[in-house]
């Protein structure tokens, strides 16, 4: 699939189909998030990939029981798709443990060698999660970025083993797409350019 194809269909995907994803599909995710740039070439990312079912189960538990919560207590959405958005969100959280792979984007500070610093560890680790987000699509595959992590942080890095140095910047939840994939919805390109002067 040509790349403008798969931004231009990128379109986030929170319902999969029960198959497996093979780990070979979920290496060549990884390498294609290992070809982002990074502060001087710095590549202070890391992938954790999380298949086992038992794991799966328990980041459910965890995240799940908070996005419920949290969908009770949000106000009403200001659309019916809002509000699917919403529900489709809080569907993906409590059901973690039929997801066939979740990808965690992680980084520590590498960035300069001399004294890195936390806040160039985002400018590695989200390019690398887009590029991830962009191979997924283009290898068929359907995925959402997340940061589900954050509603139990403390638990999910005691389940997950992540030292305290790493931080988690994303949780991609991916598979095969169990509903139709389609174009994304942006504003048009001349509502976000200003030339030469804002």
């Amino acid at each position: 699939m040509d790349v403008f194809d798969a931004m231009g269909t990128c379109r986030a995907i929170r319902r999969f189909t029960p198959e497996p994803v093979d780990d070979a599909l979920l290496e060549r995710l990884v390498w294609a998030a290992t070809r982002a740039p990074s502060p001087g070439n710095s590549q202070g990312w890391d992938f954790l990939l999380v298949t086992d079912v038992a794991v799966k189960r328990r980041l459910s538990e965890l995240v799940g029981g908070r996005m419920r919560a949290f969908g009770a207590s949000a106000p009403p959405a200001a659309s019916a798709r809002e509000q699917r958005m919403v529900e489709d969100a809080i569907h993906l959280a409590t059901h973690l443990h039929e997801v066939p792979a979740i990808v965690f984007v992680c980084g520590a500070p590498a960035y300069p060698p001399q004294a890195p610093q936390l806040s160039f560890v985002w400018s590695a680790v989200y390019p690398a999660t887009q590029n991830l987000l962009v191979a997924a699509r283009a290898l068929g595959l359907g995925t959402t970025l997340t940061t589900f992590h954050m509603t139990a942080e403390a638990e999910v890095r005691e389940v997950l083993g992540i030292p305290p140095e790493v931080q988690v910047g994303a949780m991609i939840p991916g598979g095969w797409p169990a509903v139709p994939v389609g174009p994304v919805r942006r504003k048009p390109v001349a509502a976000v350019i200003h030339r030469d002067r804002w």
